[in-house]
């Protein structure tokens, strides 16, 4: 009997023993909640003490830091709080504009004037301008090359996501930060639990506990009430005039119709459609908690803004012409990539993706992105082979807009950021904006890593089709807005084999029998500008389609809803 009674102490000991070992690997998912879903919206409070000296203060509900600065610039308040956050602003008429440097976004702010020498504005650096619509947070927690890393996700399906890396564990504790945003995370391993902290820099944000669990995690999808009508859009004083679609003769049930499709999911992780007539803005309407003030991540629609610098920059006589060869000005230490083909790139193959660089393997963006096999994204880029002679054949390829990002880059005597905001956003009163960088974290990406809210990116596409003026003022020239239009090669690495521009799509539509040009700026998970000449209109949808093969369902709506309320 006591023989019995020692086994079955032992087996029961042996269970919980192997039980325990299998939750202490940490591997697998943790779910915890936030206590404050306002944790990531912080006000900044900058006060000038005097020649070049001022306090910074970041606070969420609570301050989060303090410190004294002085500033570099006798110019600009410019200043770096680590290597990780930086502040670059300029005082214009009471009120304080320019970037703070987060990891690798370029986040434009304003400050406005409270009292004498201080200034007041808001960061939200997950794009998030209201807090998160769920409390809840995923983590999982895998092995990777014998190193162990854990991904973050935030509830609020609306998050763009945590790019995690930099992994360190010493002791019980795995610290690792978010490339995109700059934050960094702690995770400790405790006996059945992990503690789980957000920082900006070393300043605790926010923290959780969170358990074990064996279920499948997906974000929750708490209610959210939109206002959402085909009545005539609310006028922000941002320089769009607005109008009712039943003054232009657009069908009010086809919009409806497209509002409750969306709604019941039947056209999902629809975020927001955007419809110009005639220079106003006549329908707007957001879902899925997004809204007029929230950057939208437009992927590779942001190319076509690349274009546009490239065409002011031109303009200005900084670049002659697209005739100019790329490696006139590839810096002195990656000229040894150069051969014959390669050597007669031009920047018009670039904008038109004929540069005949391998873009779909070692030139592609999963290649040169991946930090595991890239030394850096250009040297990978420009080692890359040729496969085909440059302006003769088009296979679509973000390293075509990256290197024409890296070439303006050296041709300017100012940052390139600051170029592009004072030549194209500022002139559009684009002031709620991010700017990706590439991998050096100083430039930013021209193939795909701008963040727009919708209503300014409408601002873009009717920039373009009011052939380069934005209400009266020529921004870009007309020749520049034509020449981008032209079709001078067909992608032959995508479906439908689209003609295509200077970084912009071709495509038709057919609709009641009756064929509808456009031109289109598109991008991952259904980020789309459609410009449409012959009814003088312009159209914006951003959306969140990126895993689930519904990237074109933007160019459905489209053609089965907006086309036939448009079109008679």
């Amino acid at each position: 009997m006591l023989k019995k009674m020692i086994l079955l102490a032992l087996c029961c000991w042996t269970l919980q023993s192997c039980a325990q070992e299998k939750r202490q690997d940490y591997l697998g998912n943790w779910i915890g909640t936030l206590p404050d879903k306002h944790s990531f919206n912080f006000q900044i409070t900058l006060e000038s003490y005097g020649s070049n000296e001022y306090q910074l203060r970041i606070a969420n509900t609570k301050p989060v830091i303090t410190k004294n600065f002085t500033s570099v610039n006798n110019d600009h308040i410019q200043f770096n709080v680590d290597n990780q956050l930086h502040f670059n602003l300029k005082n214009d008429n009471n009120e304080l504009t320019g970037y703070i440097k987060s990891g690798k976004f370029y986040y434009y702010v304003t400050l406005q004037k409270t009292e004498q020498n201080k200034y007041i504005g808001n960061w939200n650096p997950f794009m998030l301008d209201n807090g998160l619509t769920s409390d809840e947070l995923f983590l999982n927690i895998d092995h990777y090359n014998g190193q162990l890393e854990a991904y973050p996700f935030l509830g609020d399906q609306r998050s763009r996501g945590f790019w995690a890396n930099d992994f360190k564990k010493k002791d019980s504790i795995l610290s690792f930060r978010d490339d995109n945003t700059g934050f960094n995370f702690r995770a400790i391993f405790l006996q059945e639990t992990i503690e789980f902290e957000m920082y900006l820099i070393d300043a605790l944000i926010t923290k959780t506990t969170l358990t074990y669990s064996e279920e499948y995690w997906e974000p929750p999808l708490p209610p959210i009430v939109h206002d959402q009508s085909t009545d005539t859009p609310s006028s922000l004083d941002d320089g769009w005039a607005t109008g009712n679609i039943k003054d232009y003769g657009i069908d009010e049930t086809g919009l409806k119709r497209l509002i409750d499709s969306i709604n019941i999911k039947a056209l999902v992780n629809t975020h927001s459609v955007l419809i110009t007539k005639k220079n106003k803005l006549v329908f707007e309407a957001y879902f899925d908690g997004f809204n007029a003030n929230i950057p939208h991540d437009l992927r590779s629609a942001s190319k076509s803004i690349s274009s546009a610098i490239i065409g002011i920059a031109i303009d200005d006589k900084i670049i002659e012409s697209v005739d100019e060869k790329l490696y006139d000005f590839i810096p002195e230490n990656y000229q040894y990539t150069k051969d014959s083909l390669k050597s007669a790139i031009k920047i018009k193959d670039l904008l038109t993706m004929s540069s005949g660089l391998d873009v779909n393997n070692l030139a592609s963006e999963e290649n040169y992105q991946n930090s595991s096999r890239s030394k850096s994204w250009l040297q990978t880029v420009l080692e890359a082979p040729m496969v085909k002679t440059p302006g003769t054949y088009a296979d679509y390829g973000s390293a075509n807009p990256f290197l024409l990002g890296m070439y303006l880059n050296e041709r300017l005597e100012k940052p390139l950021e600051d170029y592009m905001d004072e030549k194209l956003f500022a002139p559009l009163g684009i002031t709620n904006y991010i700017n990706q960088t590439d991998d050096t974290q100083v430039i930013p990406y021209f193939g795909g890593g701008m963040l727009l809210t919708p209503r300014d990116l409408l601002k873009f596409g009717q920039l373009y089709l009011n052939k380069g003026k934005w209400n009266g003022k020529q921004i870009i020239s007309e020749s520049w807005v034509t020449a981008s239009f032209g079709k001078y090669l067909r992608l032959q690495d995508t479906r439908d084999k689209n003609e295509y521009g200077y970084l912009w799509w071709h495509d038709t539509y057919l609709v009641k029998g009756k064929a509808i040009n456009t031109i289109e700026a598109r991008g991952a998970g259904g980020q789309f500008i459609f410009i449409i000449p012959e009814l003088e209109s312009v159209v914006v949808i951003t959306s969140g389609n990126f895993r689930n093969r519904k990237g074109n369902q933007a160019r459905d709506i489209l053609k089965e809803y907006i086309l036939p309320a448009m079109t008679d």
